[in-house]
């Protein structure tokens, strides 16, 4: 049951969510303005521009291609998309930072190959934990939170029973991705590019605080 959810999950999940959010600020006023986070544009952008199969359509369908990568990515180190703990989320979090560095890199040399590095980061987060005890769990786009909240507010309204510790995870994820907007986009206006340092610094930090979680949990088990 969700209502079982320990509370360093809502804690990772606003985090990751945070992370999320700079990033696609970023990319919203950076990246041609172009969400990463998510692909729905980019999908549209590319069904849009394949009438002309311009240049403009091979970059969509390389961004598309690399969240589907991140993705993969995801899928070879976790061994399933329910959260649970123990598995290598630590080293998810490591690759994802890997990738957003490349991204740093190459946009600031210019290069398209950047937004690539970006969108499989995303991806990859993405797929990290999708769902937990029944709840699909997004830290990267807010369709599916702000639709699962209003279908849980629509049900109560009709009579049955609301989740208030679901509704709390979701509000911790919208909250998270919102705040992180708000700092990508502050950032940005005065850092530029170098803004991609944070996301990196915050995966980086989530890694050695999941391995330090794990290290004191396996402590505690050992001690008689």
């Amino acid at each position: 049951m969700i209502s079982r959810l320990p509370k360093w999950v809502e804690f990772g999940a606003f985090l990751l969510a945070q992370l999320a959010g700079v990033v696609n600020a970023i990319g919203l006023l950076g990246f041609s303005h172009q969400a990463v986070s998510h692909i729905s544009g980019t999908v549209t952008l590319l069904g849009a521009s394949l009438g002309t199969l311009n240049g403009q359509a091979m970059h969509m369908a390389l961004v598309v291609l690399s969240f589907l990568l991140g993705a993969m990515l995801s899928g070879l180190f976790i061994e399933s998309t329910a959260l649970k703990l123990g598995r290598r989320y630590g080293v998810a979090l490591c690759l994802e930072a890997g990738l957003l560095f490349l991204s740093y890199l190459a946009l600031k040399n210019g290069d398209l190959s950047g937004q690539y590095f970006a969108s499989a980061a995303c991806g990859l987060q993405n797929a990290m934990i999708s769902t937990f005890s029944g709840a699909v769990v997004r830290t990267t786009h807010m369709t599916g939170i702000v639709t699962d909240l209003g279908i849980m507010i629509g049900a109560r309204l009709r009579g049955e029973h609301f989740d208030f510790r679901k509704a709390k995870l979701f509000l911790f994820i919208l909250f998270g991705f919102l705040s992180g907007g708000v700092i990508g986009a502050k950032l940005y206006v005065e850092h530029g590019l170098s803004t991609l340092l944070l996301p990196i610094g915050y995966a980086l930090a989530l890694a050695c605080a999941y391995w330090s979680y794990l290290y004191w949990v396996s402590r505690s088990k050992s001690t008689p």
